[in-house]
């Protein structure tokens, strides 16, 4: 998170790994290191925080994460790792790589091989609070919505609570229920598991020039595994797959060309919250399932709730004969008071009896034969269907490709020069599982830019600015610019000023353009073209309780199809060395966003003009656009302090605030803290007596809490946190060999990072290093 609106998908983030975007080619989310290079063969990661299209494109919204590989031409040898810890952890690792000599003893071609395995038992998601928003809570007796619990939502035909306050006496103490639906550990594999491997050649065309010979890369990448991802449902995704190849052409600081595709397969990856809403539809079908509720608390509850003497209307002469009925409120409201153990057993009773009596499919418990039966025939099938019969699995065989192209050179009335230009296509195959790519239809999206930039150095190089300008163009978006500028001045060798001012634009996404996916209470749907005739949830909500159709005036709403947002951002910093062993680095930003990307909910349904019962009732999640301009504004220090030749002590804080309070709901999640710093120690190569070679960190977080926005499933209060990470370390440069011993979150303080995922404990690892890399 860099500059905050993010989430657990970071579209508004950009990965990359040697240059090659680390994204989905479906769902556009950066893969983490899912896919990314083991950790031996990562020579180093940069951090550019805020816009950033001029040179990384459309998707540096936010920021980008610039990770790159080690070059087998430098950097030759085996190297191992083994590592074992807490939560059944189990990983190995290993790099090779070699050069082989021509005639006249120089490297021609080099080759590297890496391959990683990981196992572990990921925490568990099991948040049993309220879900937000909704408005039965813990102390419903009936029940309620659980955040990690699903198929237990809401439904209108299962609350009685408005007849409760109009007429007690009916249904007493019955109000709203909710199925028992099922916890999100008895649906998904908590088993991660992650498989990758990399292969490359490089080729030197002219070996004599050494590192300034013109370079030819062929490279391929594989990676698979189990895991859980969260987005706007909790996705359950097993032996997903993940190809890519790379070729590239370049000459180090003068040019490259490079061209790559990533090919995804989603494997048995499905739906876990739709599963459990089908699993239950599948045993008892809601309406019938209700009544039957119903009718337990008719024939069996009700008898008892007069037995026990619940208040009951009276009905009294009035002094004009007329007839009128009493009824004691405050005496029904003690009772409910004084039965609440009984209420509970009762409403139990209830739901045991609504999901066992009068079928033949009882609910399905967890682990017996019958849910397995039906969880793997729901679980199998394809999700591009919407009825009883449907399916939960995803299919995407989605493919990325891309072409870039960048030119540096010097002319005389410059330092720096530097042109590029890149080409993309997306190709999403879902078969109408995740996109509206069904019956033949097939989707395809291109984009295509190109940028130029420069570096002036002057007065005796004190002042150094730099200007960039970039284009994009998407098939289905008009023309974007993406100016950038910087001055920095150093009045001495210690002292570093910066100003710069730099923007970005983000293209909607293939689901903010093409998703058409059903997630149980709702359709998840782009909008590329716009969509009408949609009443508004709260209106609607009301016209389904009084059939008044005044509710239903004005109404109506219209969403515009979606556009790209874009960000400008203004940054001043400053960095400097005091007394020669402590390094400061401090910086301010202000930001403006304009056509924010988020949602909004509707519902379409027909209304017959005679009875004016609603019809063919659907809720819709669109991709919109927000009116509403917002800034946000952050600061930003950190310190490294030398001391003592082995050891270092550094401390970092930022501050992150949005300024605009504007109650939309399109304005995506900030999901930042507002405060957060971190503090450590750390030594290196630190002798201990006779023995030497030892190294240790000690890292200390604290984190401010911050309402974290996801999808209304997903939304809630991460509470301030504080976590302390550590480890030791002692090198054998005999044996090539580090032992490492650790652990995060050392004091096991288990917290919420992101609401509706698991509260992450501690994880101690013991790791063994074997690294015999010759660097050239």
């Amino acid at each position: 998170n860099t500059r905050g609106f993010n989430s657990t998908s970071p579209v508004r983030s950009l990965q990359i790994i040697d240059g090659v975007d680390n994204q989905s080619p479906g769902l556009n989310f950066s893969l983490g290191n899912f896919l990314g290079s083991c950790e031996l063969d990562v020579l180093k990661a940069d951090l550019i925080v805020g816009a950033s299209s001029a040179y990384y494109g459309p998707n540096a919204f936010n920021g980008v994460l610039s990770m790159e590989t080690k070059n087998p031409f430098f950097q030759k040898g085996l190297s191992a790792q083994i590592k074992t810890g807490e939560r059944n952890l189990v990983e190995a690792s290993f790099r090779y790589a070699d050069a082989v000599k021509n005639k006249n003893g120089n490297d021609w071609m080099a080759y590297k091989i890496n391959g990683f395995y990981l196992k572990a038992y990921d925490w568990v998601a099991d948040n049993s609070n309220q879900v937000d928003g909704t408005d039965f809570g813990v102390t419903n007796k009936g029940g309620y919505d659980k955040v990690n619990t699903y198929g237990d939502e809401y439904n209108a035909t299962f609350d009685y609570s408005e007849l409760s306050k109009n007429q007690p006496w009916a249904f007493p103490g019955l109000g709203a229920f909710f199925r028992k639906g099922y916890a999100e550990k008895d649906l998904v594999d908590y088993n991660t598991k992650n498989i990758k491997a990399n292969a490359a050649l490089h080729f030197r065309l002219n070996p004599s020039m050494q590192e300034n010979s013109p370079e030819l890369i062929l490279s391929s990448s594989f990676g698979s595994g189990t895991t859980v991802y969260q987005g706007d449902n909790r996705f359950s995704l097993r032996d997903i797959l993940f190809f890519q190849n790379r070729i590239e052409f370049r000459k180090r600081d003068k040019f490259f060309i490079r061209a790559y595709a990533t090919n995804e397969d989603a494997g048995k990856s499905f739906d876990p919250y739709y599963t459990a809403i089908l699993l239950q539809e599948r045993a008892k079908g809601s309406i019938k399932w209700g009544a039957e509720y119903e009718d337990y608390w008719r024939n069996n509850i009700l008898p008892r709730t007069r037995v026990l003497e619940f208040p009951q209307p009276v009905v009294v002469v009035n002094p004009d004969g007329t007839f009128k009925r009493e009824f004691d409120y405050a005496k029904s409201d003690a009772w409910l008071l004084k039965y609440q153990d009984s209420l509970t057993l009762w409403h139990q009773l209830a739901q045991n009896a609504a999901n066992t009596v009068k079928t033949t499919t009882p609910f399905f418990e967890p682990g017996s034969d019958k849910f397995n039966e039906i969880f793997n025939d729901i679980t199998s099938r394809k999700s591009n269907k919407r009825d009883i019969n449907s399916g939960t699995r995803f299919f995407d065989k989605s493919a990325l490709y891309h072409v870039h192209g960048e030119y540096k050179f010097t002319p005389v009335w410059t330092d720096l020069v530097t042109v590029g230009a890149n080409v993309r296509m997306y190709r999403p195959n879902t078969e109408g599982t995740i996109f509206y790519d069904t019956a033949g239809t097939r989707i395809t999206n291109s984009e295509f830019g190109f940028y130029g930039g420069f570096e002036k150095s002057f007065s005796d190089k004190k002042w150094k600015a730099s200007a960039t300008l970039r284009m994009d163009k998407n098939q289905n978006f008009d023309w974007l610019a993406s100016p950038a500028a910087s001055l920095v001045w150093q009045p001495d060798k210690i002292n570093y000023f910066r100003l710069s001012f730099s923007s970005a634009i983000r293209n909607p996404t293939l689901s903010d353009q093409y998703l058409y996916l059903d997630v149980g209470r709702a359709i998840l749907a782009g909008n590329l073209n716009g969509s009408d005739s949609l009443f508004t949830v709260d209106a609607f909500r009301n016209y389904l309780t009084t059939l008044d159709k005044k509710f239903l005036v004005n109404a109506k709403f219209v969403v515009p199809g979606v556009r790209p947002e874009n960000v400008k951002s203004a940054e001043i910093g400053y960095r400097t060395t005091l007394w020669d062993n402590t390094f400061l680095d401090a910086s301010y930003y202000f930001s403006i966003y304009n056509n924010f990307l988020g949602y909004r909910i509707g519902v379409s349904a027909t209304i017959d003009p005679t009875s004016g019962f609603p019809g063919n009732i659907q809720a819709y999640r669109y991709a919109a656009n927000s009116l509403n301009e917002v800034t946000t504004q952050g600061f930003s220090i950190g310190i490294n302090h030398y001391f003592k030749k082995y050891f270092a002590l550094t401390g970092n804080y930022s501050w992150n605030k949005l300024n605009t309070k504007i109650d939309d709901p399109i304005i995506p999640a900030f999901n930042t803290p507002e405060h957060k710093f971190n503090i450590s120690i750390s030594g290196r190569d630190v002798e201990v007596g006779k023995l030497k070679n030892f190294g240790f960190n000690i890292n200390y977080k604290w984190i401010e809490g911050f309402l974290f926005q996801g999808s209304p499933q997903f939304t809630g209060l991460i509470p301030t946190y504080t976590l302390v990470d550590g480890q030791i370390n002692y090198s054998v440069p005999n044996l090539n060999m580090t032992f490492k011993l650790g652990a995060s979150n050392i004091l096991d303080n288990k917290q919420f990072q992101t609401y509706g995922g698991p509260r992450i404990g501690r994880m101690a690892y013991f790791s063994i290093l074997y690294d015999f890399t010759k660097k050239i």
